[in-house]
Protein backbone atom coordinates (compact mmCIF):
# COMPACT_ATOMS: atom_id res chain seq x y z
CA UNK A 1 0.00 0.00 0.00
CA UNK A 2 1.28 2.83 -0.85
CA UNK A 3 2.47 5.50 1.98
CA UNK A 4 3.20 9.26 1.93
CA UNK A 5 4.14 11.69 4.07
CA UNK A 6 2.69 14.96 4.70
CA UNK A 7 5.24 18.21 5.24
CA UNK A 8 3.46 20.73 6.31
CA UNK A 9 5.36 23.99 7.90
CA UNK A 10 3.98 26.84 9.49
CA UNK A 11 5.73 29.80 10.38
CA UNK A 12 6.23 28.27 13.88
CA UNK A 13 5.18 25.23 13.52
CA UNK A 14 5.98 21.63 11.57
CA UNK A 15 3.41 18.95 11.48
CA UNK A 16 4.40 15.64 9.54
CA UNK A 17 1.61 13.13 8.66
CA UNK A 18 1.93 9.40 7.77
CA UNK A 19 -1.08 8.44 5.56
CA UNK A 20 -1.60 5.16 3.60
CA UNK A 21 -3.82 5.55 0.27
CA UNK A 22 -7.12 4.49 0.64
CA UNK A 23 -6.96 4.45 4.49
CA UNK A 24 -8.75 7.57 6.13
CA UNK A 25 -6.50 7.94 9.19
CA UNK A 26 -3.15 9.06 9.47
CA UNK A 27 -0.83 6.23 10.72
CA UNK A 28 0.50 8.85 13.34
CA UNK A 29 1.00 12.36 13.48
CA UNK A 30 3.82 14.60 14.61
CA UNK A 31 4.15 18.13 15.39
CA UNK A 32 6.55 20.37 16.98
CA UNK A 33 4.92 24.00 18.33
CA UNK A 34 7.21 26.96 19.24
CA UNK A 35 10.01 26.74 16.96
CA UNK A 36 12.34 29.57 17.62
CA UNK A 37 10.75 30.32 20.79
CA UNK A 38 12.10 30.18 24.69
CA UNK A 39 9.56 26.64 24.49
CA UNK A 40 8.85 24.41 22.36
CA UNK A 41 6.95 20.97 22.30
CA UNK A 42 6.21 18.36 20.81
CA UNK A 43 3.01 16.71 20.00
CA UNK A 44 2.38 12.77 18.65
CA UNK A 45 -1.16 11.69 18.03
CA UNK A 46 -2.26 14.78 19.80
CA UNK A 47 -0.73 14.24 22.99
CA UNK A 48 2.39 16.13 24.36
CA UNK A 49 5.52 14.17 24.31
CA UNK A 50 7.97 16.81 25.55
CA UNK A 51 9.25 20.31 26.13
CA UNK A 52 12.50 21.63 24.79
CA UNK A 53 13.97 24.19 22.72
CA UNK A 54 14.17 23.50 18.55
CA UNK A 55 16.24 26.29 17.05
CA UNK A 56 14.75 26.41 13.46
CA UNK A 57 12.36 24.24 11.68
CA UNK A 58 15.34 22.19 10.45
CA UNK A 59 16.08 21.16 13.74
CA UNK A 60 12.09 20.58 14.32
CA UNK A 61 12.29 18.16 11.69
CA UNK A 62 15.20 16.20 13.01
CA UNK A 63 13.41 15.60 15.86
CA UNK A 64 10.05 14.66 14.54
CA UNK A 65 11.75 12.38 11.70
CA UNK A 66 13.25 10.03 14.50
CA UNK A 67 9.85 9.37 15.67
CA UNK A 68 8.65 8.09 12.20
CA UNK A 69 7.52 4.70 12.26
CA UNK A 70 9.16 2.21 9.08
CA UNK A 71 10.89 5.15 7.50
CA UNK A 72 12.09 3.23 4.55
CA UNK A 73 8.35 1.91 3.77
CA UNK A 74 7.76 5.98 2.19
CA UNK A 75 7.00 5.90 -0.82
CA UNK A 76 6.57 10.03 -1.85
CA UNK A 77 6.93 12.94 0.19
CA UNK A 78 4.61 15.74 -0.11
CA UNK A 79 5.23 19.21 1.13
CA UNK A 80 3.10 22.28 1.60
CA UNK A 81 4.74 25.00 -0.42
CA UNK A 82 2.71 28.20 0.08
CA UNK A 83 3.56 30.12 -2.84
CA UNK A 84 4.04 28.96 -6.19
CA UNK A 85 4.52 32.19 -7.97
CA UNK A 86 3.04 32.84 -11.59
CA UNK A 87 4.61 29.77 -12.35
CA UNK A 88 3.60 26.76 -10.47
CA UNK A 89 -0.16 26.41 -10.92
CA UNK A 90 -0.14 22.63 -9.97
CA UNK A 91 2.01 20.16 -7.66
CA UNK A 92 5.14 19.43 -8.82
CA UNK A 93 8.16 17.13 -8.48
CA UNK A 94 11.04 18.88 -6.49
CA UNK A 95 14.28 19.16 -8.15
CA UNK A 96 17.45 21.38 -7.61
CA UNK A 97 16.54 23.44 -10.27
CA UNK A 98 12.79 24.10 -8.70
CA UNK A 99 14.46 24.65 -5.57
CA UNK A 100 16.48 27.45 -6.59
CA UNK A 101 13.46 28.62 -8.77
CA UNK A 102 11.53 28.88 -5.27
CA UNK A 103 14.42 30.71 -3.94
CA UNK A 104 14.01 33.49 -5.84
CA UNK A 105 9.63 33.74 -4.52
CA UNK A 106 11.07 34.24 -1.06
CA UNK A 107 10.63 37.78 -0.85
CA UNK A 108 6.93 37.07 -1.86
CA UNK A 109 6.34 35.00 1.44
CA UNK A 110 9.30 35.82 3.56
CA UNK A 111 7.27 34.44 6.67
CA UNK A 112 6.68 31.11 5.50
CA UNK A 113 8.91 30.03 2.60
CA UNK A 114 12.52 30.14 4.35
CA UNK A 115 11.09 27.81 6.47
CA UNK A 116 9.26 25.21 3.99
CA UNK A 117 12.45 25.43 2.09
CA UNK A 118 14.99 24.31 4.96
CA UNK A 119 12.81 21.60 5.52
CA UNK A 120 12.60 20.62 1.95
CA UNK A 121 16.45 20.02 2.06
CA UNK A 122 16.38 18.86 5.52
CA UNK A 123 13.96 16.30 3.89
CA UNK A 124 15.58 15.50 0.74
CA UNK A 125 19.17 15.37 2.49
CA UNK A 126 17.11 12.22 5.15
CA UNK A 127 15.11 10.43 2.59
CA UNK A 128 16.92 10.40 -0.20
CA UNK A 129 14.76 7.39 -1.98
CA UNK A 130 11.28 8.76 -2.45
CA UNK A 131 10.34 11.55 -5.08
CA UNK A 132 9.51 14.27 -2.91
CA UNK A 133 6.60 17.27 -3.81
CA UNK A 134 5.60 20.20 -3.98
CA UNK A 135 1.76 21.20 -3.15
CA UNK A 136 0.73 24.55 -3.87
CA UNK A 137 -1.14 26.70 -1.59
CA UNK A 138 -1.73 28.94 -4.82
CA UNK A 139 -2.14 26.16 -6.60
CA UNK A 140 -6.08 25.82 -5.97
CA UNK A 141 -6.94 29.45 -7.27
CA UNK A 142 -5.08 29.38 -10.13
CA UNK A 143 -8.67 29.41 -11.77
CA UNK A 144 -9.41 33.34 -10.84
CA UNK A 145 -10.61 34.82 -13.70
CA UNK A 146 -8.92 37.84 -14.84
CA UNK A 147 -11.36 40.15 -12.99
CA UNK A 148 -10.22 38.69 -10.12
CA UNK A 149 -6.69 38.58 -9.91
CA UNK A 150 -5.66 41.89 -11.59
CA UNK A 151 -4.54 45.04 -9.53
CA UNK A 152 -5.22 47.98 -10.95
CA UNK A 153 -1.65 49.04 -11.21
CA UNK A 154 0.88 49.77 -13.94
CA UNK A 155 1.44 47.65 -16.60
CA UNK A 156 4.55 47.31 -15.62
CA UNK A 157 4.16 46.18 -12.04
CA UNK A 158 1.56 43.47 -13.36
CA UNK A 159 4.46 42.11 -15.85
CA UNK A 160 6.51 41.67 -12.95
CA UNK A 161 4.21 39.40 -11.44
CA UNK A 162 2.47 41.46 -9.23
CA UNK A 163 -1.41 40.26 -9.19
CA UNK A 164 -3.56 38.32 -6.86
CA UNK A 165 -2.05 34.75 -5.98
CA UNK A 166 -4.59 33.75 -3.26
CA UNK A 167 -3.63 31.15 -0.18
CA UNK A 168 -4.86 28.45 1.83
CA UNK A 169 -5.68 26.40 -1.41
CA UNK A 170 -4.94 23.29 0.29
CA UNK A 171 -7.79 23.89 3.12
CA UNK A 172 -9.88 24.81 0.28
CA UNK A 173 -8.99 21.35 -2.00
CA UNK A 174 -9.90 19.25 1.35
CA UNK A 175 -13.24 20.71 1.90
CA UNK A 176 -14.23 20.63 -1.07
CA UNK A 177 -13.31 16.71 -1.61
CA UNK A 178 -15.03 16.15 1.92
CA UNK A 179 -18.32 17.69 0.55
CA UNK A 180 -18.34 16.32 -2.72
CA UNK A 181 -21.93 16.23 -3.96
CA UNK A 182 -22.93 18.30 -0.45
CA UNK A 183 -21.05 21.16 -2.06
CA UNK A 184 -23.93 24.04 -2.91
CA UNK A 185 -23.27 25.55 -6.37
CA UNK A 186 -22.54 28.97 -4.30
CA UNK A 187 -20.75 28.67 -1.79
CA UNK A 188 -17.95 30.82 0.60
CA UNK A 189 -15.82 29.69 2.67
CA UNK A 190 -14.00 31.20 5.44
CA UNK A 191 -11.25 30.01 6.58
CA UNK A 192 -10.40 31.63 10.20
CA UNK A 193 -7.17 30.87 11.84
CA UNK A 194 -3.93 32.53 12.33
CA UNK A 195 -4.36 33.67 9.05
CA UNK A 196 -7.86 34.00 7.22
CA UNK A 197 -9.00 34.07 4.47
CA UNK A 198 -12.80 34.03 2.29
CA UNK A 199 -13.21 31.91 -0.93
CA UNK A 200 -16.00 31.82 -3.36
CA UNK A 201 -16.68 28.58 -5.15
CA UNK A 202 -18.85 27.98 -8.19
CA UNK A 203 -19.53 24.36 -8.32
CA UNK A 204 -16.09 24.21 -6.55
CA UNK A 205 -14.13 26.14 -8.13
CA UNK A 206 -12.51 29.30 -6.76
CA UNK A 207 -13.74 32.40 -8.87
CA UNK A 208 -12.39 34.97 -6.19
CA UNK A 209 -10.63 35.30 -2.67
CA UNK A 210 -9.32 37.33 -0.47
CA UNK A 211 -5.55 36.54 0.19
CA UNK A 212 -3.27 38.24 -2.88
CA UNK A 213 -0.11 39.13 -3.92
CA UNK A 214 1.16 37.52 -0.45
CA UNK A 215 -0.79 36.01 2.37
CA UNK A 216 -1.32 39.82 4.25
CA UNK A 217 -3.73 40.81 2.03
CA UNK A 218 -8.21 40.40 2.99
CA UNK A 219 -9.32 39.27 6.42
CA UNK A 220 -8.19 40.60 9.84
CA UNK A 221 -6.26 37.82 10.95
CA UNK A 222 -4.52 36.72 14.44
CA UNK A 223 -0.94 39.11 13.90
CA UNK A 224 -1.52 40.21 10.03
CA UNK A 225 -3.66 43.34 9.32
CA UNK A 226 -5.51 42.02 5.89
CA UNK A 227 -6.51 45.31 3.79
CA UNK A 228 -5.31 48.25 4.75
CA UNK A 229 -5.21 51.80 2.65
CA UNK A 230 -1.44 51.17 0.88
CA UNK A 231 -0.86 55.21 1.49
CA UNK A 232 -1.09 53.95 5.55
CA UNK A 233 2.25 52.25 4.48
CA UNK A 234 3.95 55.30 2.76
CA UNK A 235 2.58 57.75 5.72
CA UNK A 236 3.80 55.21 8.35
CA UNK A 237 7.54 55.24 6.97
CA UNK A 238 7.64 58.68 6.43
CA UNK A 239 6.14 59.78 9.59
CA UNK A 240 7.23 57.21 11.96
CA UNK A 241 10.62 56.37 10.42
CA UNK A 242 10.06 52.94 9.43
CA UNK A 243 12.31 51.03 7.40
CA UNK A 244 10.50 48.34 4.89
CA UNK A 245 11.48 45.57 7.54
CA UNK A 246 9.70 47.62 10.27
CA UNK A 247 6.38 47.82 8.33
CA UNK A 248 6.35 44.41 7.05
CA UNK A 249 7.36 43.16 10.69
CA UNK A 250 4.30 45.42 12.11
CA UNK A 251 1.88 44.46 9.49
CA UNK A 252 2.82 40.49 9.98
CA UNK A 253 3.39 40.05 13.40
CA UNK A 254 1.81 43.25 15.74
CA UNK A 255 -1.21 43.78 13.80
CA UNK A 256 -4.38 42.03 13.82
CA UNK A 257 -6.38 40.73 17.09
CA UNK A 258 -2.76 41.41 18.42
CA UNK A 259 -2.50 44.84 17.07
CA UNK A 260 -6.23 46.12 18.27
CA UNK A 261 -6.49 44.43 21.33
CA UNK A 262 -3.42 44.98 22.18
CA UNK A 263 -2.82 41.88 24.79
CA UNK A 264 -3.06 38.88 22.06
CA UNK A 265 -3.12 36.87 19.09
CA UNK A 266 -5.23 34.32 20.32
CA UNK A 267 -8.75 34.53 19.73
CA UNK A 268 -9.82 32.72 22.56
CA UNK A 269 -7.68 34.82 25.39
CA UNK A 270 -9.34 38.18 23.28
CA UNK A 271 -12.55 36.81 23.80
CA UNK A 272 -12.14 36.21 27.50
CA UNK A 273 -11.33 39.62 27.95
CA UNK A 274 -14.44 41.48 26.29
CA UNK A 275 -14.37 43.66 29.28
CA UNK A 276 -11.75 45.59 27.93
CA UNK A 277 -12.45 47.63 25.51
CA UNK A 278 -9.48 47.24 23.03
CA UNK A 279 -10.81 43.28 23.29
CA UNK A 280 -14.33 44.26 22.89
CA UNK A 281 -13.24 46.08 19.53
CA UNK A 282 -11.20 43.91 17.99
CA UNK A 283 -13.46 40.97 18.11
CA UNK A 284 -15.81 43.28 16.57
CA UNK A 285 -13.75 44.41 14.00
CA UNK A 286 -12.82 40.57 13.05
CA UNK A 287 -16.68 39.44 12.82
CA UNK A 288 -17.54 42.76 10.57
CA UNK A 289 -14.92 42.65 8.20
CA UNK A 290 -15.46 38.40 8.09
CA UNK A 291 -19.28 39.33 7.33
CA UNK A 292 -18.55 42.18 5.02
CA UNK A 293 -16.67 39.29 2.61
CA UNK A 294 -19.13 37.27 3.04
CA UNK A 295 -21.52 40.14 1.24
CA UNK A 296 -18.76 41.28 -1.33
CA UNK A 297 -18.06 37.32 -2.62
CA UNK A 298 -21.62 37.08 -2.61
CA UNK A 299 -22.03 40.06 -5.47
CA UNK A 300 -19.09 37.88 -7.31
CA UNK A 301 -21.09 34.21 -7.42
CA UNK A 302 -24.61 36.19 -7.69
CA UNK A 303 -26.23 34.59 -4.79
CA UNK A 304 -25.18 32.27 -2.06
CA UNK A 305 -26.12 29.03 -1.00
CA UNK A 306 -23.53 27.82 1.20
CA UNK A 307 -21.25 29.49 4.14
CA UNK A 308 -18.82 27.19 5.28
CA UNK A 309 -16.43 27.56 8.48
CA UNK A 310 -12.87 26.13 8.55
CA UNK A 311 -9.67 26.77 10.37
CA UNK A 312 -9.10 26.85 13.96
CA UNK A 313 -11.55 29.89 15.27
CA UNK A 314 -14.10 28.74 12.39
CA UNK A 315 -14.42 25.52 13.52
CA UNK A 316 -14.25 25.74 17.34
CA UNK A 317 -15.36 29.39 18.21
CA UNK A 318 -19.15 29.59 17.72
CA UNK A 319 -19.29 32.82 19.52
CA UNK A 320 -17.86 34.24 16.19
CA UNK A 321 -19.65 32.32 14.26
CA UNK A 322 -22.99 33.38 15.79
CA UNK A 323 -21.90 37.26 15.37
CA UNK A 324 -20.82 36.61 11.84
CA UNK A 325 -23.99 35.26 10.50
CA UNK A 326 -25.90 37.47 12.51
CA UNK A 327 -24.55 39.88 10.02
CA UNK A 328 -25.53 38.59 7.47
CA UNK A 329 -29.17 37.15 8.48
CA UNK A 330 -30.84 39.49 5.44
CA UNK A 331 -29.33 37.03 3.07
CA UNK A 332 -32.27 34.66 4.43
CA UNK A 333 -29.44 32.60 6.46
CA UNK A 334 -31.57 31.45 9.97
CA UNK A 335 -28.54 29.92 12.49
CA UNK A 336 -30.06 26.99 14.56
CA UNK A 337 -26.98 26.09 16.89
CA UNK A 338 -23.66 28.18 15.86
CA UNK A 339 -21.81 26.30 18.67
CA UNK A 340 -22.74 22.62 17.87
CA UNK A 341 -23.36 21.60 14.32
CA UNK A 342 -25.32 17.69 13.74
CA UNK A 343 -22.90 14.78 12.08
CA UNK A 344 -23.03 16.43 8.96
CA UNK A 345 -21.61 19.85 10.84
CA UNK A 346 -24.77 21.68 9.60
CA UNK A 347 -25.40 24.90 12.14
CA UNK A 348 -28.37 26.59 10.04
CA UNK A 349 -31.73 26.25 10.45
CA UNK A 350 -33.88 23.97 8.39
CA UNK A 351 -35.46 26.67 6.80
CA UNK A 352 -32.78 28.65 6.14
CA UNK A 353 -32.30 29.79 2.80
CA UNK A 354 -28.10 29.88 3.29
CA UNK A 355 -26.71 26.60 4.79
CA UNK A 356 -24.32 27.27 6.96
CA UNK A 357 -21.98 24.48 8.06
CA UNK A 358 -18.42 23.41 9.95
CA UNK A 359 -15.67 21.08 8.00
CA UNK A 360 -13.17 20.25 9.64
CA UNK A 361 -9.69 20.84 7.46
CA UNK A 362 -7.26 17.92 7.38
CA UNK A 363 -4.19 19.60 5.34
CA UNK A 364 -2.39 16.68 5.95
CA UNK A 365 -4.90 14.17 4.00
CA UNK A 366 -4.83 16.94 0.90
CA UNK A 367 -0.85 16.93 0.49
CA UNK A 368 -0.38 13.45 0.75
CA UNK A 369 -3.19 13.00 -1.76
CA UNK A 370 -1.57 15.35 -4.15
CA UNK A 371 1.82 13.52 -3.75
CA UNK A 372 0.37 10.29 -4.14
CA UNK A 373 -1.70 11.09 -6.78
CA UNK A 374 0.79 13.23 -9.22
CA UNK A 375 2.85 10.60 -12.08
CA UNK A 376 6.58 9.45 -11.13
CA UNK A 377 8.67 11.92 -12.32
CA UNK A 378 11.09 10.15 -15.23
CA UNK A 379 14.93 9.60 -14.77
Amino acid sequence: MLRVLAVNVGSSSLKLDVRELGVAAALIKLEVRGIGRARGVLVENGVEVSEQVFADHAAAFTALAARLPEPRRLARIGHRIVHGGPRYRATTWITAAVLDELEALVPLSPLHLPPALAVVRASRARFPEPPHAAVFDTAFHSTLPARAYTYAIPAAWRDAGIRRYGFHGIACADVVAQLGTALRPRAVLLHLGAGCSATALRDGVSIDTTMGLTPLEGLMMASRSGDLDPGALLYAQRALGLSVDEVERALNQASGLLGVSECSANMRSVLQRQDDPRAALAVELFCYRAAKTVGALTVALGGLDQLIFSGGIGEHAGAIRARIMAQLAFLGLRVADPDQGGDDGVISAPLSAVEARIVRVDEGRAIAAEAAGLSLPSH
